[in-house]
């Protein structure tokens, strides 16, 4: 178990470990990153409560529209007027874990299964995304499509984080009133990276226990140890059978 408060390096080796491993025996991503979400929600301990530290966990990964599963296009098409083209990329909820129930599967999630990602403005237009790319340092438009020239050294890069030490009032975190107070939501930290096939993977921590930088900072290790748990899946099966 560890204690976001006193987070160490030897917790981040420990924990990178074994994030690396959970790809072992897996079938598909989304098997994967569900072992991921799981790990982190149970590991991730508040000392004070004795209860999961993260109120909720999420695994996100940008997928192509038409390589999409058919119910997540039945999802996207049911709530736009438009077809949408093949080539549309969306961000993709993959895995989810959290104290409530309903946040227990992915699709039970009203508003975040499959989430378009039109174009740069649109992606302006949703505060949490647009600056969840911002801090990883990356450009919109290497996210929406990325160059091939410079695949590999987006691929090979070490992304910073994105984090949100203080969530209250935080305008890069929505549904306040909704989710963050009632929650007890004190944090927000995001990492992950990009992938050979020019994807992004995002896992998304909702803590009850504020995060300080210097422990934020730490994740960008476990980042790299997380998408190496899910490389072997980036151009095979990605959703369960």
């Amino acid at each position: 178990m560890y204690d976001l408060t006193k987070f160490t390096l030897k917790n981040m080796t420990e924990c990178g470990a074994d994030l690396r491993k959970l790809g072992s025996g897996a079938d598909s991503m989304e098997e994967v990153s569900d072992r991921i979400v799981r790990y982190l929600y149970e590991q991730f301990v508040d000392e004070q409560t004795d209860r999961p530290a993260f109120a909720l966990v999420r695994f996100f990964k940008t997928h192509l529209y038409g390589e999409l599963e058919a119910s997540l296009q039945q999802h996207l098409t049911a709530a736009s007027p438009d077809q949408p083209s093949d080539v549309l990329k969306c961000l993709t909820l993959l895995a989810t874990v959290g104290d409530q129930p309903a946040w227990n599967s992915r699709y039970a999630s009203e508003g975040h299964q499959v989430i378009p990602l039109a174009s740069e403005q649109i992606v302006a237009q949703s505060p949490m995304i647009s600056q969840l790319i911002k801090q990883f340092g990356l450009e919109t438009s290497s996210v929406l499509s990325p160059d091939p020239e410079l695949l590999v050294d987006l691929e090979q890069k070490t992304f910073n984080v994105f984090h949100v030490p203080a969530a209250i009032a935080s305008p890069y975190v929505p549904a306040q009133q909704e989710f963050v107070i009632p929650c007890g939501i004190q944090s927000v930290l995001g990492f992950g990276g990009m992938l050979p096939s020019g994807n992004i993977i995002a896992v998304i921590l909702f803590s009850k226990v504020p995060i300080s930088r210097n422990t934020a900072d730490m994740f960008k290790t476990l980042a790299l140890n997380t998408k190496m748990a899910v490389l072997p899946f980036d151009r095979g099966t990605i959703f369960r059978k």
